[in-house]
């Protein structure tokens, strides 16, 4: 086992299911509006996987783009870290399900539960793997599939969310992953919350009917939490980085609401042309959002080898993160 300087993205992969849902559709749903949706959150319409669809369908497929940008074969991987709160089961676990079909015959596999933070977690596990010299190639994929959690009588949650995958591979060498921090606080764990189905509250009958087997949230507070996390948690990886804030090539912020992508981007004071933005065609993904728009930005030109890429998100634990990647 030897160890290594510095660590790298040297693949990236997305896939989002085929059905579009606009505003105009849950206009027809619930008590909103095309209107009301873009006003508040910026978003247009979202992607809603198929009912024979899980979230290990999504990953494959966006593992595998990922795969054929680095130019390696499935059984080259070391590990498979998969962040999602979405999975095909409780147990086992996605990764495992993952690697099956992947054939990654010779990778550990395993799942991780970050929320909206979940692949700049996995981003730190990858390092850190790829750095102590225990592995030399990680598959990192963030998928969700909120809608299968989504309370559609909400109004106020089920406009936000939709289904993806993205996947990225770490290995070891420069340019690489400049600085990345994550932190929670488990004392906001309510703002964002699926109160039944696990140990402390098994579903029954009754749960069902108040509906605690689906997504709540507190969404003044959630905002406002996260901006102020993101946007320290940002400073903290700039420092780190060595890098000023004008040297940004491109931000991506957690796509969850427009407001607070344009707020980060002023506190940052990063122009709006270098504010990535898909939002209004995705919806809030959770932990796929950032890969996602990491490997769209990738393939269309907006960034390319050398680019510094700056990222940040927040989500439910409360867990927030960030990252400066030089690609």
């Amino acid at each position: 086992m030897s160890t290594t300087s510095s660590a790298r993205i040297t693949g990236t992969g997305s896939f989002v299911p085929s059905r579009v849902l606009t505003n105009h559709d849950l206009e027809r749903m619930v008590d909103t509006s095309d209107e009301w949706i873009l006003e508040r959150t910026g978003i247009r319409e979202r992607r809603i996987a198929s009912d024979d669809q899980a979230a290990s369908d999504l990953a494959f497929e966006a593992s595998v783009r990922a795969l054929e940008d680095a130019g390696l074969e499935a059984r080259e991987l070391d590990a498979i870290l998969v962040a999602t709160v979405t999975g095909d089961h409780l147990f086992p676990s996605t990764g495992c399900i993952l690697q099956e079909r992947l054939g990654a015959r010779n990778a550990f596999a395993y799942d991780f539960a970050a929320a909206c933070s979940g692949f700049l977690f996995g981003l730190t596990q990858a390092r850190a793997f790829v750095l102590s010299g225990y592995c030399s190639r990680v598959l990192v994929v963030g998928v969700e599939m909120l809608s299968k959690l989504v309370d559609w009588t909400d109004r106020n949650t089920c406009v936000l969310f939709g289904d993806g995958a993205g996947a990225a591979i770490i290995e070891a060498g420069p340019p690489g992953i400049l600085a990345v921090r994550v932190h929670c606080d488990g004392s906001m764990a309510d703002i964002i919350s699926l109160p039944a189905g696990g140990s402390r509250m098994p579903i029954t009958p009754e749960l069902i009917a108040e509906r605690k087997n689906r997504i709540q949230m507190r969404g003044n507070e959630t905002f406002k939490l996260a901006v102020k996390a993101m946007e320290s948690v940002l400073l903290e990886v700039v420092e780190e980085a060595g890098i000023r804030q004008s040297d940004i090539d491109l931000l991506i912020p957690h796509q969850a609401n427009m407001r607070i992508i344009q707020a980060l981007g002023k506190r940052l004071e990063v122009p709006e042309d270098r504010v990535y933005v898909n939002v209004d065609r995705y919806g809030n993904t959770s932990a796929a959002t950032i890969p996602i728009a990491i490997d769209e930005a990738r393939r269309s030109g907006r960034v390319g080898p050398g680019s510094l890429v700056v990222v940040a998100a927040f989500g439910s634990g409360a867990t927030w993160g960030a990252a400066v990647v030089r690609l």
